[in-house]
Parts: C-alpha cells; structure tokens; sequence
C-alpha cells in the first residue's frame, strides 16, 4: 500500500476524492474492521477537552462524528491551534522514547461520538498483521510530513505567508468550489485564524482586509471566499503540484 497516491485531484472542491488523510485511505475496510473491534465507543458532550497537554498517553482516539480542535501552550501562555480534525481521524500518542505524555489538548469544538484504542491492544494488532502494520506505519509517517511542512510555512515566510498558507490548506481540506471561488465551508474566527499561525487577531484582520480590497478573497457572513489562489500561492513561495502534494497541503 503507497503511502498516500500520487494521482492529480481536483483540487479545492467538495467532490468525492481518492484520499482525505485519515487513516481510512491507509488500511483496507478489513483491517479498519478489525481497528474498530477493539474500540471502545464514547460520547462527550462540549465545551469539556478529550485530554490535556501533559496528560499520560495510553490510548488513541477515533472520531465517529464530531469536531475536535487539537491545541498547542506555549511558555508565554499563547494557544496555538496545531488542527481541527472530524469524522474519521484517529488522534493521539504513538511510539517514542519513554513515558508518553501528550504533547497537546484536544478540545471539543461540538459533541462527539469517539471509538478509544489502547495502545496495548493496538501493539498486540500490529505484531500480529503485518500488512495492518505496514498501513499504520503509513498513516504516522504521513502525519509526520503534513506537520513538517506546516512548520515550514509558519517559520520561512513570515505571518503573511503563514496565513496564506493556512487559508490554501483550508482550501484544501474545506473548499467547496461556488461561482464566486473557493468558499472555506468551516466556520472560523479571526481568532481562530490567528491561533493557526501565531499572530494576534488584530494582524490577521490587517491582512484579510488588505486581500478583501485586492480582490483576492471576499469575507460573507463569517466566512472566507478564496477568488484568488495563485496570488495566495505567490505570497507565500507555494511551489506548483505535484512539487507539493495536496494531499500533504492540509490543515
């Protein structure tokens, strides 16, 4: 099984596509049967956290249906936001040196139907099936590649660049294709958008209103039309596909 396929999408748009990201697109419907066997289902209702950074790491979360907003501290008391992530992403802690603390906190954003794994369970899972093993392996290294190049963004083009980034992997993950362009069909605050890129709300608005005049994108209701992804492409260096996979580009 590849890692992830290299096939040309249509990109941008809501249709049904060949690969989202989620370990689904790593395991065959057998082996994400087996996964869900040993699940535990659980239903938590919002405003509450799934687990905080910190917190013992002994178990994996499968999201049924819902949304959870991954969350990173820093030092000077900063959140920023590392991902949101709904129906079919598994979150958590695997693998490492030592005792496996979680690095983050996993926030509700609405209610949430969850299958929890233990790891346990899931090393006993992967001993046993090796081609199980093998799709897993897939899934962590494909993890591992989004977040470095998510790093790469925020730290090599500045807070313009960084937000344009984030708002092409919005259009990535979210965009659904309208007359007008790429409506980023999730609803996101100022705020939020700052969280993604470290910068204050008051930056982002600097910019957003900067690309709203420049025709760039529009703003309706709350949510953000993309009218111009070259030019969002251009302010921060986003080389052409298949240079940068899209399915790597996601939020």
């Amino acid at each position: 099984m590849n890692a992830y396929p290299l096939k040309e999408m249509n990109v941008c748009t809501k249709q049904p596509q060949t690969f989202s990201g989620k370990i689904n697109d790593f395991l065959t419907e057998d082996h994400l049967d087996t996964l869900k066997n040993i699940m535990k289902p659980v239903s938590i209702k919002a405003p509450t956290h799934l687990f905080w950074e910190g917190d013992d790491a002994n178990e994996l979360y499968y999201i049924r249906s819902g949304l959870i907003k991954l969350k990173k501290t820093t030092s000077e008391g900063k959140e920023l936001i590392l991902s949101i992530m709904g129906s079919g992403h598994l979150l958590g802690e695997f693998g490492g040196y030592g005792e496996k603390k979680h690095r983050y906190n996993a926030e509700l954003v609405e209610d949430v139907e969850i299958g929890v794994v233990k790891i346990k369970e899931l090393e006993n899972l992967l001993a046993q099936f090796g081609n199980f093993a093998i799709g897993f392996m897939n899934w962590l290294g494909f993890i591992n590649q989004k977040e470095q190049s998510k790093l790469h963004d925020l730290l090599l083009n500045g807070k313009a660049g960084a937000l344009a980034s984030t708002l092409i992997r919005m259009s990535n993950s979210y965009g659904v294709t309208t007359e007008q362009g790429i409506l980023l069909d999730i609803k996101l605050t100022n705020t939020d958008i700052a969280e993604f890129i470290g910068a204050t709300r008051e930056s982002v608005n600097r910019f957003l209103n900067i690309w709203r005049e420049d025709g760039i994108l529009s703003i309706r209701n709350g949510q953000i039309t993309i009218k111009k992804l070259n030019e969002l492409r251009c302010i921060c260096n986003c080389p052409s596909y298949p240079a940068c996979p899209i399915e790597i580009c996601r939020i």
